[in-house]
């Protein structure tokens, strides 16, 4: 449950920060592991939370809602 909570909480840090780098320096961890998280949560719920580009992030209708 506890990874559940801190991916959630990586994902409010993203949808905050419309960014990987922001979020990791708000959360004080490495992009590359937001993103490892972020993905790992979406695989546990079987979405896409997130649109990436190379430049930024979007949230997806799902990202919204949750």
């Amino acid at each position: 449950m506890t990874d559940d909570l801190n991916a959630m909480a990586v994902f409010a840090a993203v949808a905050e920060a419309r960014g990987f780098r922001a979020a990791s320096d708000r959360l004080g961890v490495t992009a590359s592991a937001v993103s490892q998280s972020l993905r790992k949560l979406e695989e546990r719920l079987g979405v896409v939370l997130v649109r990436r580009t190379t430049r930024s992030v979007h949230l997806t209708e799902a990202g919204e809602r949750l």
